[in-house]
């Protein structure tokens, strides 16, 4: 039997970490295509996260062309006409504890203070939230969806895969960005894919080569303390 390659392990793992460390949220890319090659290792590689009895929830519908522009034409319609839709899941908590609410607010600020968007400009924050629905402009275009008869379990083994895209793009040298704010539109998503009213839609996804010129891509977001989510119980460890 063919002996473990310990020096290949180590070199995976600082790839991995390397990844983990720079993955952010990117808003802001180059026109640079990406290879159809490229995406479909970074879908197979996402594809490799684990899930309960292999059951690989999620689909991954990319967009293009002309059907793009039209889905991106009728979110922004909407958005600016203020006719959100009931969601499909609930995102947040309600009431969203004070705690998280902190959160929210700082990583609002980072944004927009990246931007250069002042708290009282409604105008300019409209115009930064409404680029979710252009996919912020990137080569890739992507709708989440998943399978409407999965639990909680479904959605955290979709997590898993929706990071490992992430993880996957980063060591690539793509960058992504979520896109939460397609899952307020799902029906409006639906009618122009024509997808199947059994699909929730979970969030969007935007990737391609990060413009490191854009001032929008300057946002830093800070991460708990350890401290505040990890503890040790019992004895032992």
């Amino acid at each position: 039997m063919k002996q473990p390659d310990f020096l290949s392990f180590a070199s995976a793992e600082g790839v991995a970490s390397q990844a983990a460390m720079l993955r952010r949220s990117v808003r802001a890319f180059t026109p640079q295509p990406v290879a159809d090659a490229v995406l479909h290792a970074v879908l197979q590689e996402a594809r490799r996260a684990p899930s309960g009895a292999n059951l690989q929830p999620g689909y991954f519908w990319q967009v293009c062309g002309d059907l793009r522009e039209q889905l991106s034409g009728r979110l922004q319609q909407a958005y600016q006409a203020g006719a959100q839709e009931a969601e499909d899941y609930g995102y947040f908590p309600n009431p969203l504890p004070m705690s998280l609410r902190k959160r929210q607010v700082a990583a609002a600020q980072a944004l927009y203070g990246a931007l250069g968007v002042e708290r009282g400009d409604a105008a300019g924050r409209t115009a930064q939230f409404g680029r979710n629905f252009q996919f912020f402009q990137a080569p890739v275009a992507l709708i989440i969806t998943i399978d409407s008869g999965f639990g909680p379990g479904g959605y955290m083994d979709l997590g898993m895969a929706i990071y490992g895209l992430m993880l996957a793009a980063q060591s690539r040298g793509l960058a992504t960005c979520a896109i939460g704010a397609m899952a307020s539109y799902p029906g409006l998503i639906r009618e122009v894919l024509q997808l199947p009213t059994s699909q929730t839609v979970v969030c969007g996804m935007a990737m391609g080569y990060e413009d490191t010129d854009a001032p929008v891509n300057q946002t830093v977001t800070a991460r708990a303390a350890l401290g505040e989510y990890f503890q040790r119980l019992g004895g032992g460890c």
